[in-house]
């Protein structure tokens, strides 16, 4: 039997770990697991579990999101209208809560969600960013439906809807882990039913737009690096598939305290550009599954809620490592990192960083960065 590489073994470790922790968590609930009793399961010491992952709530977080990215059964017919889609996205949504009486009937690791998030502004600043960026990929996938009769005509943004629709889910939530029984389910989704047909009167139009400088022009070659794993691709945490990071359009590198400012990126782009977010953080191996479980959450509400033809055109990846940060021009990143360039042809021909970095390079005509 051949030996397995150094990568093959922290492989089998790390999955030997997340195994370990899941059963800890379903057996003891996140606040009474321990590192030591994951590492026994494990058959590690704890120093091994330490080398994967930084801490407890890393990987609490892990164990959700590889349960939340595990693919699902078919999903039902998506729906046609605002209305329909909303209606459906709330269902997919209540499925997944313990919104009977007996909460030991949930997947016991999901339980301490709230409370943990709840406990860390390290945690609570990421996670609000999140919900924001679920928001905007809600609202771009109503826009691309048609309307009910008499509701908002198409065209009108949408994520002032897909806001309070979240807000609705999110108190559902809550309710349903602190108050078990007072959550009726479908009322919620009636609830977000009539959301899609609100007009809220919302637009997008950008106060600081003003005052944001113009980008840099720049004449630099774009070569994004494949992964370390030459099979590997850097899958789309939004459509799942493969991202093509040479395509022409913006890429937008953003800590996960910038996360909103990716709709800028998007309303700005040229019809038809890809728009691309590249997320970072300082922190990575303890928010970015935090990451991967809320974006997986969202992924299976638009699967089930949408059609193909409505979901978002913008491409999300991680970047952990800040390899494609580097390729960007960010060397150094942090959970307030934005920066943004333009790529036409295979070449970077604008950047920008800082505050409005995602606006300016995405907003600016390609024929005006060139020297």
């Amino acid at each position: 039997m051949s030996r397995l590489t150094r990568a093959q073994a922290q492989q089998r470790n790390r999955a030997g770990v997340l195994s370990a922790a899941r059963a800890e968590f379903a057996a003891r609930g996140y606040r009474e697991a321990t590192v030591d009793g994951i590492a026994g399961r494990a058959g590690l010491t704890r120093g091994a579990v330490y080398s994967n992952f930084p801490g407890k709530r890393a990987l609490y977080f892990a164990v959700l999101a590889d349960d939340a990215e595990r693919p699902g059964g078919p999903p039902p017919a998506p729906g046609r209208t605002q209305r329909e889609a909303l209606g459906a996205y709330a269902r997919a949504t209540l499925t997944r809560l313990p919104v009977t009486t007996r909460l030991a009937d949930a997947a016991p690791p999901a339980l301490d969600l709230v409370p943990e998030v709840l406990d860390d502004d390290r945690v609570r600043r990421p996670f609000a960013q999140l919900l924001k960026l679920q928001a905007i990929l809600l609202g771009l996938a109503l826009e691309g439906l048609r309307p009910a009769p008499g509701a908002p005509q198409p065209g009108g943004r949408r994520v002032r809807v897909a806001e309070a629709a979240l807000t609705t889910l999110q108190g559902a939530s809550v309710l349903a882990q602190t108050s078990p029984g007072f959550v009726e389910p479908f009322h919620i989704v009636a609830t977000c039913e009539h959301l899609g047909e609100l007009d809220l009167s919302d637009s997008w139009q950008p106060v600081y737009a003003a005052h944001v400088p113009p980008p840099r022009p720049a004449d630099e070659p774009w070569a994004p690096p494949a992964p370390a794993d030459e099979t590997a691709t850097r899958p789309d945490a939004v459509h799942g598939e493969p991202v093509d990071l040479a395509a022409d359009g913006v890429v937008a590198v953003l800590g996960l305290h910038r996360l909103a400012a990716v709709e800028e990126a998007v309303r700005a782009a040229a019809p038809g550009a890809q728009v691309t977010a590249v997320l970072v953080s300082g922190t990575p191996g303890e928010l970015m599954p935090l990451a991967r479980l809320m974006l997986a959450e969202f992924r299976r509400g638009l699967t089930a809620a949408f059609p193909r033809p409505a979901w978002p055109r913008l491409r999300i990846v991680y970047d952990e490592s800040g390899e494609l940060a580097a390729a960007a021009g960010v060397d150094a990143v942090s959970d307030a990192t934005e920066a943004a360039v333009r790529v036409v042809s295979g070449r970077i021909v604008a950047r920008a960083e800082g505050y409005g970095a995602c606006l300016a390079a995405a907003g600016a005509p390609a024929a005006a960065t060139r020297l």
